[in-house]
């Protein structure tokens, strides 16, 4: 059996060096090849045609671009466009392309399933299989780019960890796909763009702050008290709400960024009044603000979006006492791409 070639993107910029000199090329090729890989995105070493036809074939002999591909794609009586994507290993990750009026948001999956288990949400009843490496996710942002200016003739403006996974569990490879994304030499966005999302992993959300993140920070909260929060979310029995306010204000502190309180709201679970005052109370603690998302129900689960006049009264419970709230109505639920319904059903 013929082994598989090398990722030349999971290279080091220095290694890829090396290599080139130590077999009769020029050290500044490395540099050529790094600028083809990342701010162009090529998919194959045939495209990187300010290399000679020698360099190219050493480059093809030797390793591989294992980019991911486009599976299929689905669009949205509303414009939104989901896709699966499909690994070099055969599995399958989705993301979304979620057009407004005034941005274009990226919405891009961190592991192959989820281990959190989050009862509201169909990724959390797969198995995780993997952590998707940083080319897997840089590759997700790029194919969502694309599908911007092909549907919209708009570029992509802004990016949400908010697909598939926990991005904190994948904490390095994260990381070093936000950095090919906001590098000069790779797609040169702005981090501030950029919006991270997790179900509150305090210590992570530290090491964040110790690294001096300059992205967004969003806290997948649905529930302002322990006992409610445990039950929707079992990663809140050993990251308690106290936890994570103290977390999140360290976080705040140490880079100053945006916080946003992320508040799926179910009938009869967490729409009342009595809820709304432990969100502000929360609030109070951790200064950030809040987004009301419209509950997308899933096969698995038993919970149903709250009603009209109930989200009203929640929001404006908060918007009266100086709480700056975002009612987010669904988007691409008809196709399964809206928040919480991410699955492989491909």
């Amino acid at each position: 059996m013929i082994a598989a070639k090398r990722d030349i993107r999971k290279l080091q910029a220095e290694q890829l060096k090396t290599w080139l000199t130590d077999n009769g090329e020029q050290g500044f090729r490395a540099k050529q090849v790094e600028e083809w890989l990342w701010k162009k995105s090529a998919r194959s070493f045939s495209e990187m045609t300010n290399l000679s036809v020698k360099t190219r074939n050493l480059l093809e002999e030797h390793y591989a671009i294992y980019a991911v591909e486009t599976a299929s794609t689905q669009k949205s009586n509303d414009g939104t466009v989901k896709s699966a994507f499909r690994l070099a290993d055969g599995n399958l990750v989705e993301g979304v392309l979620i057009p407004a009026s005034n941005r274009m948001t990226a919405c891009v999956s961190s592991q192959v399933g989820c281990s959190l288990s989050c009862k509201f949400c169909a990724t959390g009843y797969m198995e995780r299989m993997r952590n998707l490496d940083p080319a897997e996710i840089y590759d997700q942002v790029v194919e969502i780019s694309r599908q911007a200016e092909a549907n919209f003739q708009a570029p992509l403006s802004n990016i949400v960890y908010m697909g598939m996974g926990e991005p904190l569990l994948n904490y390095a490879n994260v990381m070093k796909s936000i950095d090919l994304v906001t590098s000069p030499n790779g797609l040169g966005m702005s981090p501030k763009r950029i919006t991270v999302s997790t179900a509150g992993i305090a210590k992570m959300i530290k090491k964040l702050a110790d690294d001096e993140v300059r992205f967004r920070l969003a806290l997948s909260l649905h529930a302002a008290n322990d006992e409610k929060r445990s039950r929707i979310m079992p990663i809140n029995e050993t990251n308690t709400l106290e936890n994570l306010a103290e977390a999140l204000c360290y976080f705040h502190e140490k880079t100053g960024n945006r916080i946003t309180l992320e508040y799926i709201i179910f009938d009869k679970f967490n729409d009342t009044i009595a809820d709304a005052r432990e969100l502000l109370e929360f609030t109070r603690k951790v200064p950030a603000r809040v987004n009301i998302i419209e509950y997308n129900p899933i096969k698995e689960a038993d919970f149903l979006n709250a009603k009209e006049d109930r989200i009203s009264a929640f929001a404006n419970y908060l918007e009266t006492r100086g709480v700056v709230v975002n009612v987010r109505r669904s988007r691409g639920k008809d196709i399964d791409a809206a928040c919480g319904q991410l699955a492989n059903k491909s």
